[in-house]
């Protein structure tokens, strides 16, 4: 049923605003303050879903295909998708939970976003896209190209992302000051107590593994996907083409949903207006993540979270790239230095744990 991607996408947009999983601060961090936690976390969502998708294969519950690897598009893609989430504010899903919360900067981003992936994928500029990621090698995942089992995969990215998450853990914690909490039991450890990196990896994780039984069972045979999707939306509202509304359309509107609930509970809504410069850099950085998810053939989340869990070449590479874009635009655009973790709308009422 249709209707599981609404209630996954909600409970994605909830999980993702309550944990504040910045992925554009989490590639930032690596160059602007040498911080490398929230990448820890977001590869421990990759090693999570891994296993779990890996396992339901196993089981033949969900069927994971290989596919030839569009290496030019994908690099080029990857680049132009970096760069275009430092000017844009956060990723793709990152600027939904973000228009959830009540960012005006976020809503064009987003706009954009989607009307471009659109004009990428179906629209005028679908030609090129289908010849560039024409352009490819035959060699589709890791493990088969090695002669291995994907658990040999599976045993070393969990190996890798434990010894990096005990580096982060084993260092002294910052506190931020506690105040008295206003609500009690599960209300608290929603709506109130901030969630740490690694608890909203491990709840993402989780979401991330469920959304391919899920989909799967819609026709859908994919896992967590949200340029396609944002595409298809748009398409619906120009056509009509009740066809465009698939499982993957019901996910990005529950991530309106649910980020939209998880801030308003938490007293995070608040409708903030940006600047003209900040608005005309959500606008152009909206426009150039729907170039370059289109071309790459995903997003943080279709390409450097679900692909890379297949340990698929376009994944692992196109995560690569897009840090080295981020990179890059971090360097021309940010001159300041220190953490560039999103900090949340109001203070902390506990620790901050894992």
């Amino acid at each position: 049923m249709p209707i599981t991607g609404l209630l996954l996408g909600t409970a994605l947009g909830f999980a993702m605003q309550r944990g504040r999983f910045c992925v554009t601060g989490a590639f930032r961090d690596v160059w602007i303050s040498r911080n490398t936690r929230w990448l820890t976390a977001f590869m421990m969502v990759i090693a999570i879903q891994s296993a779990g998708i890996f396992a339901l294969a196993a089981l033949g519950v969900i069927d994971l295909q290989s596919k030839a690897f569009p290496w030019l598009a994908t690099i080029v893609g990857a680049f132009i998708f970096g760069f275009a989430i430092v000017l844009a504010g956060g990723c793709a899903t990152g600027t939904y939970y973000r228009s959830g919360e009540g960012l005006v900067g976020s809503w064009l981003a987003l706009v954009f976003y989607a009307l471009f992936s659109s004009i990428m994928k179906t629209g005028p500029l679908a030609q090129l896209t289908a010849l560039l990621r024409g352009i490819t090698v035959r060699q589709g995942n890791i493990y088969q190209t090695l002669g291995i089992s994907p658990w040999v995969l599976v045993a070393l990215l969990a190996a890798v992302v434990v010894i990096m998450a005990r580096h982060h853990l084993a260092r002294p914690g910052f506190k931020m000051a506690a105040l008295p909490p206003e609500k009690t039991g599960l209300a608290h450890l929603l709506f109130e107590k901030p969630w740490g990196a690694f608890a909203s990896a491990a709840v993402i994780g989780i979401i991330a593994i469920a959304a391919w039984p899920l989909s799967s069972a819609t026709g859908r045979n994919d896992g967590l996907g949200i340029t396609t999707p944002s595409a298809n939306l748009i398409g619906f509202l120009t056509t009509g083409n009740i066809k465009l509304v698939d499982w993957g359309v019901y996910l990005v509107l529950g991530l309106l949903l649910g980020s939209f609930a998880a801030a308003k509970t938490s007293g995070e809504f608040r409708v903030r207006v940006p600047d003209a410069k900040q608005a005309v850099k959500s606008v152009a950085g909206g426009a150039l993540m729907g170039v370059g998810a289109s071309l790459a053939g995903g997003c943080t989340i279709g390409n450097a979270m679900v692909q890379t869990a297949q340990f698929s070449f376009q994944g692992w590479v196109a995560f690569g790239v897009m840090i080295l874009g981020t990179g890059a635009a971090a360097k021309l655009t940010i001159r300041r230095t220190g953490s560039t973790a999103p900090a949340v709308a109001k203070p902390a009422r506990s620790s901050v744990g894992v």
